[in-house]
């Protein structure tokens, strides 16, 4: 419970600031473009940082590294929510993102440290509420913060949150004894922090980040900004392979990656974290802009979902220990894609029951993923593995919320012109149906007492409000299409997963 909350506040962070974009935008007189970049800066910080936490771990202390991380988390958060303008609250955001991104990895590996293999779907339930609700949370909080006190508080509330979590931990959290003997045998043997490959996969995941984020808003390759920061990305992904793969002591054991169990499980992780933060934030952005909810509804459309996932939670905490992991997987990616068809019947005329039963049935498929996947991702390690092991899977779910909303982001804009483009074919004069509807709404008007010529126009304007709106919806029933794949692609990579030992024993093929 102690690591939960500290991992829930962080993970809340990830979209607690999206929905409150506007007041920030307002409050501190930038544009919605400059403020975006409070989203940037944490997500890339936070990438960054993840790599580097295992090592620090095992150097400094696992619990000294996280009581320093929760430390400067909590003061940076109260220091965001104190920001004067931009500049500090983007320098504020960034160090939180930095002090956060060590705090996932390092309260996964004392999880899986903690717990024998037959407990850790239990131990990994109450944390996985952490990870998968958090999310959810985030835009309802932040929402409501926004509408009715400030955005500074988006920030704040982290302050109580944070010294409560920082006394739990020094207090019950030990160091076991055999991290301590690892970390006398680490300066024994002189063994140094790689910061070649820091720098090179720091520069990839960075750059990669940056792209995802940005690429929309910047057009993609049209931007001068965008093809340096993709060639960076490529350039570093080249030459970090070879250093990863010769360096005694990497950054990365590239051979966790490369092995069936734990490679197919970053890949789940990935496509997991690509449809939990897609819909995340778009669930609530076409709520905001199509129907026209308040930031705090439109928060709140999501948090039966969230209950319904923390209930999920405990339930497949005991089906792990009962059911091997590579079913529980498959079936929960057949639920998740059967809710993204759901999404797909999108029209006008819906209601609030329509947004909170969809992310109800997204909230059934989700646990069904993500307790299996962490724990069937330390099956067969070493227990030198467990730190590098969180920090991988966590950077999995990390980048794969940025390629989901990047993914999503391309398909909404994209799809949105085509639509349009071919709906307005038919608003032409010679179209009956158009020449019916323009006087039927011309009538509408100038039975609101508006002169024939206003009435024409405000008629024309109503129309192509309507043509658009459409094309919207439209586009966002192929965003949720495109999840629905990405869902459906999760059960394959699922039933490839090897059966592990749920007695507790030594798992199939352990070295």
């Amino acid at each position: 419970m102690v690591v939960s909350l500290a991992t829930f506040m962080e993970v809340l962070d990830t979209t607690i600031a999206n929905v409150a974009l506007r007041y920030i935008s307002g409050g501190l007189a930038v544009s919605s473009d400059q403020a975006s970049w409070v989203v940037t800066t944490y997500l890339v910080s936070n990438a960054i940082v993840l790599v580097a936490s295992s090592f620090i771990a095992k150097r400094y202390g696992r619990r000294r590294f996280y009581l320093a991380c929760l430390a400067v988390f909590t003061v940076s958060s109260i220091l965001c929510g104190l920001a004067w303008n931009l500049e500090s609250l983007l320098l504020f955001r960034m160090i939180q993102g930095f002090a956060g991104g060590g705090m996932v990895p390092i309260s996964q590996s004392i999880l899986a440290d903690s717990f024998p293999p037959a407990k850790r779907g239990q131990a990994f339930a109450l944390f996985g509420v952490a990870v998968v609700v958090a999310p959810v949370v985030g835009p309802t909080l932040g929402g409501y913060l926004s509408d009715n006190f400030s955005w500074h508080w988006c920030f704040l509330i982290n302050g109580p949150v944070g010294v409560l979590a920082i006394a739990l931990v020094y207090m019950l959290v030990k160091e076991p004894e055999k991290l301590r003997q690892e970390r006398a045998e680490m300066r024994r043997k002189g063994i140094r922090f790689d910061i070649v490959g820091f720098l090179l996969v720091a520069t990839f995941l960075g750059a990669l980040e940056m792209v995802l984020d940005r690429g929309q808003t910047e057009d993609w390759f049209d931007s001068t900004f965008i093809v340096v920061t993709t060639t960076l990305c490529v350039a570093a992904f080249i030459a970090a392979i070879p250093w990863l793969m010769t360096k005694r002591n990497p950054i990365i054991d590239v051979g966790l990656l490369a092995s069936r169990q734990f490679g197919s499980c970053f890949i789940v992780m990935l496509a997991t974290g690509a449809i939990l933060i897609a819909t995340t934030q778009f669930i609530p952005q076409v709520l905001q802009e199509n129907f026209g909810y308040t930031a705090t509804w439109a928060g709140l459309a999501l948090s039966p979902g969230g209950l319904v996932t923390m209930v999920m939670m405990f339930v497949c905490g005991r089906l792990a220990t009962k059911v091997q992991p590579r079913y529980l997987i498959a079936i929960g990616g057949g639920i998740i894609a059967a809710a993204m068809w759901d999404m797909t019947r999108l029209y006008g005329d819906l209601n609030f029951g329509f947004f909170v039963w969809s992310r109800m049935y997204l909230g059934l498929g989700l646990p069904l993923i993500f307790i299996p996947i962490t724990s069937a991702s330390y099956d067969g390690l070493r227990p030198d593995q467990t730190d590098q092991a969180s920090a991988l899977i966590n950077a999995a779910r990390n980048t794969g919320g940025s390629i989901g909303v990047s993914i999503a982001s391309n398909v909404l804009a994209h799809r949105e012109q085509f639509h349009q483009s071919r709906l307005v074919e038919g608003v032409v004069p010679s179209d009956p149906g158009y020449t019916s509807s323009l006087q039927s709404v011309t009538n509408y008007f100038i039975g609101r007492g508006s002169s024939m010529a206003d009435a024409q126009s405000q008629a024309l304007a109503w129309i192509s409000n309507q043509v658009q709106q459409q094309a919207s919806y439209l586009a966002y029933i192929d965003v949720f299409h495109t999840l629905m794949v990405i869902s459906l692609a999760v059960i394959p990579l699922a039933l490839i997963l090897r059966k592990i030992d749920l007695s507790g024993g030594a798992p199939a093929g352990a070295h």
